[in-house]
């Protein structure tokens, strides 16, 4: 067996919403020393979010290099093919200059892009926005079942965003959606080592309430202010927490109302973040919290086996 080094075999730490993967990941990074966090989060990539995404602080950053942290504007379409150009990019050159690449978040769509080098079809944003104006997600699932009935069956009917994807490349292009690459149901040998945070449901709806309590004391509302006051892109506002209090920034809804949503729609997307790692058999889980030590001699346990 030939030996690997960590940058070889770099970690990903995964898990939902408020698992305490940021902070984990800074810790093992500053642990280890000569190593730099790559963020694979959706959301965390605009700039003027960062209170409701919880992307990592002024002081974090100074400890550890972080990379797609407020690389775009909040009023771009951020897609998840630049996303995947820049994060092997980013990979590529932390290696380049001897340190470790450690990744972190729970954006599935986006580490499958990034850990399976995903095939990406193109941009079709005239037929996209003519499909965004039919508010009925699972009408638009139907539509998709009757054009490309496998990928409808490897999507939930209420995840809008792969919908209006697959509908847009599949009418775009002329060809299925479920026709680019394997398929995200193939899950093949890679390099990096995925571990995933459990909390039981309870303590992790609890950890969501008490973030949305930090965030606020920490101006999340005032940061809410600030992006209303400019162009926000249908991709940004959609981000948790954002769409609801925009809406009681114009006025739709009170501030408990916005609140309280925000609360309830977090917990369920933890839930279908959840659903989606439990798919993938190359993921470990850890029940938290977890020690760095511990994290550690995982990943170090892992990355002497084989990929296959």
């Amino acid at each position: 067996m030939t030996p690997t080094t960590r940058a070889d075999r770099p970690l990903v730490i995964l898990g939902p919403t408020a698992s305490g993967k940021s902070s984990l990941a800074l810790a093992i990074a500053n642990e280890i020393g000569a190593a730099e966090i790559v963020s694979i989060d959706s959301m965390a990539v605009y700039r003027g979010m960062d209170i409701g995404t919880a992307a990592p602080t002024a002081s974090d950053r100074d400890q550890v290099p972080h990379h797609l942290i407020d690389v775009a504007d909040p009023s771009e379409e951020f897609t998840v093919g630049v996303f995947k150009r820049m994060a092997l990019r980013a990979i590529a050159e932390i290696r380049e200059r001897g340190n470790t690449p450690i990744l972190v978040g729970g954006t599935g769509l986006y580490l499958r892009a990034v850990v399976d080098d995903l095939k990406l079809p193109g941009r079709y944003p005239e037929i996209a926005a003519e499909l965004d104006a039919e508010p009925d997600t699972e009408a638009l699932h139907a539509r998709l079942t009757l054009l490309d009935p496998t990928a409808a069956s490897r999507m939930e009917p209420s995840n809008r965003r792969r919908v209006l994807r697959a509908l847009e490349v599949t009418i775009g292009s002329g060809t299925l959606f479920s026709s680019f690459g394997p398929g995200l149901e193939h899950y093949g040998p890679t390099s990096f080592v995925m571990v995933a945070l459990r909390w039981p449901q309870e303590i992790l709806d609890e950890r969501i309430s008490a973030r949305y309590q930090d965030q606020m004391e920490a101006g999340f509302l005032d940061e809410v202010r600030a992006l209303a006051a400019g162009e926000v892109s249908r991709t940004a506002a959609q981000a948790l927490g954002y769409r609801e209090f925009l809406a009681h920034v114009a006025g739709e809804c009170t501030l408990e109302e916005a609140l309280a949503t925000a609360i309830k729609r977090t917990r369920r997307f933890a839930r279908r973040q959840l659903r989606w790692f439990r798919r993938d058999p190359r993921i470990c889980w850890i029940d938290a919290p977890v020690t760095v030590s511990e994290m550690i001699s995982h990943w170090d346990e892992q990355r002497i086996l084989t990929t296959g």
